[in-house]
């Protein structure tokens, strides 16, 4: 009897043993099917292009009953030359955008994203977009109490800077400190953006901000109490990216944003925005 009770019980642990693994390699299979290679040909087929930008007036925003944003025009644009409907998912994180491009949440990462050779390495990018480079946003001398903007880097010793989190200007300002031979102290804001760390300086709730030279052009035009002449990097290429096994899509995108400049649709909404 004994016998026949641990055969039961034996044969129901090898059942559920067995289950188990049926149920991890479905799992698996689901996990990779989710990160098949999405190109150009599987994006044309389902007709829809995936883009994430971030919610400010480069990316993507709502003004009263409309949607501007300098990215969201660029991308509507490239919608009529390729007939594909184009979705857009915003996310205030580069990181996690290009965390979400990993996992095939999205084709395209439309943001000003400056290509050095290390993320070159990981991604693709289309040909350059815009030049940029990084300014530092303080107050002017009007409203500021009489006291005159910064304009020499070497002035930054000591001073507290404020960027969006994960933006390119950290690596920058590392480099920066260790070529003026001193502490720049940098604060990685989790919740504001460059336009909104822009309107902090202006209130004067903060003193310094950097952010791109583009963000900082819009927000001047609100915000006349701020002051961006004073850069902080050398001026940089910017593109949007892409994955490494989306090549295709980097040569239709390239030759979308070709057309677009040769037809002036390119400069008249770059014109809107950033002149």
């Amino acid at each position: 009897m004994k016998s026949r009770k641990l055969i039961g019980v034996y044969a129901g642990l090898l059942i559920i043993a067995v289950a188990t693994m049926i149920m991890l390699w479905r799992l698996k299979t689901m996990q990779k099917a989710e990160i098949l290679p999405r190109d150009y040909p599987e994006i044309k087929q389902e007709g829809i292009l995936r883009m994430v930008t971030e919610y400010n007036q480069s990316g993507y925003y709502v003004a009263g009953d409309t949607i501007e944003g300098f990215q969201y025009e660029l991308s509507q644009a490239i919608a009529k030359l390729s007939g594909l409907e184009v979705q857009t998912h915003l996310e205030m994180s580069l990181a996690e955008s290009f965390q979400e491009l990993e996992k095939n949440k999205c084709d395209i990462i439309a943001r000003n994203i400056p290509i050095t050779s290390d993320i070159k390495e990981e991604y693709l990018f289309t040909e350059p977009i815009v030049l940029n480079k990084q300014v530092l946003v303080q107050r002017t001398e009007e409203a500021n109490k009489g006291i005159k903007p910064l304009r020499n880097q070497l002035d930054l010793a000591g001073k507290t800077l404020y960027i969006p989190k994960d933006s390119p200007a950290r690596l920058r300002l590392q480099n920066l400190g260790h070529e003026i031979g001193d502490t720049i102290y940098v604060v990685e804001d989790e919740l504001y953006s460059g336009e909104q760390l822009a309107i902090m300086v202006a209130k004067g709730d903060i003193d310094y901000a950097v952010c791109d030279q583009q963000i900082a052009t819009l927000s001047q035009k609100q915000l006349p109490e701020i002051d961006i002449k004073t850069d902080i990097s050398f001026t940089q290429l910017q593109s949007w990216a892409v994955r490494k096994d989306s090549p295709i899509l980097l040569d239709s995108l390239n030759s979308w944003l070709d057309q677009i400049r040769k037809n002036g649709t390119f400069n008249k909404i770059y014109k809107k925005y950033y002149q």
